[in-house]
């Protein structure tokens, strides 16, 4: 009897490769692939069967195309299928495959109403129909659907290796994802389901896992329990929570994203915002909750380059541009590399000034309010920072409110406004009570400051198209007023003795001395960046020190007329009458006039009149 058992098995197994081959392969594995994906499934190349070490059949150039249209390309073209058979089932001529291998297959994806590209849905076929099935039991019952109404036909794990995703635009394939391997497992249709895929997306590997108790509740439109992980060189993203993909999609859960650095991700996005110099590291933690076109980031953790901060966010797409809302608050935070992600407020290029590029305002809405403790805009140290950035219909606004720096206090505001003719850029500072001489060191300007304190007011106005073309043509106004201080930088006594001498010298010949001064007042006049004084005005104790002139922020010219006259007594041009002396009249009071020229760097003095000797 044992014999003749293994002599049956024997001609069994001898029989499986005629058998698979006349009546599986040609006859059935097609339809039965088409029976489960309700696609039209064409076998182009002669089937192999292997028998050892398992019981496959191999099948080349393999299409599943749409039943109702053939004029299209297939949606999925493989070149190779491995299907691993059931012996038992080929002896009695039936089919029974628990894992599919598809080796390089091309996946083609149609991009939806969403903005997602997915594949076309098939018009029928056992999964299809299970999906309608459990549409069935979630309407039903959509808070509590009756989980044991769910079709439970198997279904098996699909693989597939060295594959690519491509869409089809003016009759040319283009490919979006390469070097696409993994597989999903899926036991049967009433249970849980994994997905597991690597691949290269505009040029950087990534990974995909996905994961649900109850897919086929999800995919029929009901809440099931989702976790997904997406992994990139350039930023990683996790969703662990319940999410619906009825017509009133939401999800619900925690969320977490972070990227090594966020210029980088912005580049590789093809967000369409100008990365400029973007912060570096980046990490978000949240709850989570979105439907209908908005999502709500609540109790949101945030780190930027490991500078934390807490706050809520906002985003809505319901509106022909995303808009992003919400609230920061940071401990520190260097607020001009955050911005850059958002505005064109730092040249996008390192070498240096480059032209402004304001398409972000096409891109996003944005209004986010930032509170930090501390706070660097460049070498400038802030605290107490309250401040606002805004981005609506091609007008993007960032304002400091409130701050407190160089021991005093600070509001700012920097507008990119887009207008027909080109984009209007203003600048609007307010220094209230600082510290002049730091004020000046951080503004770049060291010489004939004032030290002390003091009020800065400076607005600008003018076209942006480029970062060193704004100053060049800006129109505006500076003004100051100082209190009781220091003129640094200033020998008084040695400046008058050589204006009295006569003689060009260099400013930098009497600048081994201070000058303590009662106060002093500065306004100008700002046009096409050159600096018009109206008033220049230092007062010391002995003698009061004026200027006249122009002098140009960009170019570091400087054409200035000024003068010393001793306290008490009027210029010597008020005493003249018709070019006579008064009679009786004092002696004519001393002053010394001077010409200032050259450049911001190396100022040098041209005396005029020489009537003051600083003894």
């Amino acid at each position: 009897m044992i014999g003749v058992a293994v002599l049956i098995i024997a001609l069994a197994l001898a029989a499986l490769p005629l058998i698979a081959s006349t009546r599986i392969v040609r006859d059935r594995i097609a339809w039965e692939l088409s029976a489960w994906s309700g696609f039209r499934v064409t076998i182009d190349g002669s089937p192999r069967i292997e028998v050892w070490p398992n019981f496959r059949a191999i099948l080349s150039d393999v299409t599943l195309s749409q039943w109702t249209e053939t004029d299209t390309p297939p949606v999925v073209e493989a070149e190779r299928v491995e299907v691993d058979l059931s012996a038992m089932a080929a002896l009695q001529g039936d089919v029974q495959f628990s894992t599919a291998r598809l080796v390089r297959p091309t996946i083609r994806v149609e991009r939806t109403a969403s903005g997602l590209y997915l594949p076309p849905r098939p018009t029928g076929g056992r999964i299809t129909r299970s999906i309608d099935t459990a549409r069935g039991v979630v309407t039903a019952n959509p808070q509590k659907p009756d989980l044991g109404r769910l079709p439970s036909d198997p279904f098996g794990t699909v693989e597939f290796r060295d594959g690519r995703v491509v869409t089809t635009a003016g009759g040319k394939d283009i490919e979006i994802l390469s070097s696409l391997s993994g597989q999903v497992n899926w036991a049967a249709m009433n249970s849980e389901a994994t997905l597991t895929a690597t691949g290269i997306w505009r040029g950087e590997s990534v990974q995909i896992d996905f994961s649900s108790a109850r897919p086929l509740v999800l995919f029929a439109g009901g809440t099931a329990p989702v976790t997904l992980a997406f992994k990139a060189a350039p930023g990683t993203l996790s969703f662990d929570g319940v999410a619906s993909m009825s017509e009133n999609a939401y999800l619900d859960g925690q969320a977490k994203f972070a990227a090594p650095s966020l210029r980088r991700l912005l580049e590789w996005s093809q967000a369409g915002i100008a990365p400029g110099a973007a912060i570096g590291s980046v990490s978000v933690a949240s709850k989570v909750t979105a439907s209908a076109g908005r999502a709500k980031f609540e109790n949101t953790t945030v780190a930027l380059d490991n500078n934390p901060g807490m706050g809520a966010l906002d985003f809505s797409f319901s509106e022909a541009l995303p808009v992003i809302s919400g609230t920061l608050a940071f401990d520190t935070l260097d607020l001009r590399s955050f911005l850059s992600a958002f505005t064109p407020i730092a040249p996008a290029g390192e070498a240096g000034p480059g032209e402004i590029d304001t398409s972000f305002a096409d891109k996003i809405n944005l209004d986010l309010r930032l509170s930090a403790a501390h706070a660097s805009v460049g070498p400038i140290q802030l605290a107490d920072v309250a401040a606002t950035a805004q981005v609506k219909n091609g007008l993007a606004v960032f304002d400091i409110s409130d701050a407190s720096a160089f021991n005093g206090n600070i509001q700012s505001s920097l507008r990119f406004d887009r207008k027909p003719d080109g984009t209007q850029v203003e600048l609007r500072l307010l220094a209230s009570d600082v510290d002049t001489g730091a004020f000046a060191t951080a503004a770049g300007m060291t010489r004939l400051v004032p030290a002390g304190t003091g009020t800065v007011s400076v607005i600008l106005k003018g076209p942006g198209k480029a970062w060193d073309s704004i100053f060049e043509n800006a129109d505006g106004s500076f003004s100051a007023t100082f209190g009781p201080g220091s003129l640094n930088g200033l020998n008084l006594p040695a400046f008058l003795k050589r204006n009295e001498q006569g003689g060009f010298f260099a400013l930098d010949d009497v600048a081994d001395g201070s000058l303590p001064i009662d106060g002093a007042e500065i306004k100008a006049s700002i046009s096409k960046g050159v600096a018009r004084l109206d008033k220049a005005e230092v007062n010391a104790q002995k003698y009061k020190i004026w200027l006249s002139g122009i002098a140009s922020y960009t170019g570091r010219g400087l054409a200035l007329s000024g003068g010393i006259i001793p306290n008490g007594q009027p210029p010597q041009q008020q005493l003249a009458n018709n070019g006579q002396a008064a009679n009786p009249a004092p002696p004519a009071p001393n002053q010394s006039l001077f010409f200032v020229g050259g450049n911001w760097s190396t100022p040098f003095i041209s005396p005029i009149s020489r009537g003051v000797s600083g003894q």
